[in-house]
């Protein structure tokens, strides 16, 4: 794995588990796509650092968990600003 590539797994990793962000948040923080900081975290975190790996899929399982509610949230704070 390239050295830039490994930067930037640690990178959103700890990113992710510093501030428990979604792949979304840390995409958009990163200026990459959520494609790849799956793929970074999914794949490529258990090669370099185990136990991070193992954090930040907990992290991800919450946010999988709970991201019909922050939608549902989302939608009613939508149409309750709208007259």
């Amino acid at each position: 794995m390239k050295d830039y590539i490994q930067k930037r797994v640690m990178d959103l990793s700890c990113f992710i588990a510093e501030r428990k962000a979604t792949v979304r948040q840390a995409a958009r923080h990163f200026g990459v796509s959520k494609s790849t900081v799956h793929k970074d975290v999914t794949e490529r975190l258990p090669d370099i650092n185990v136990d991070l790996a193992t954090e930040v899929k907990h992290i991800l399982e919450i946010n999988k968990a709970e991201r019909h509610i922050r939608g549902g949230e989302a939608t009613k704070k939508k149409y309750r600003s709208h007259p």
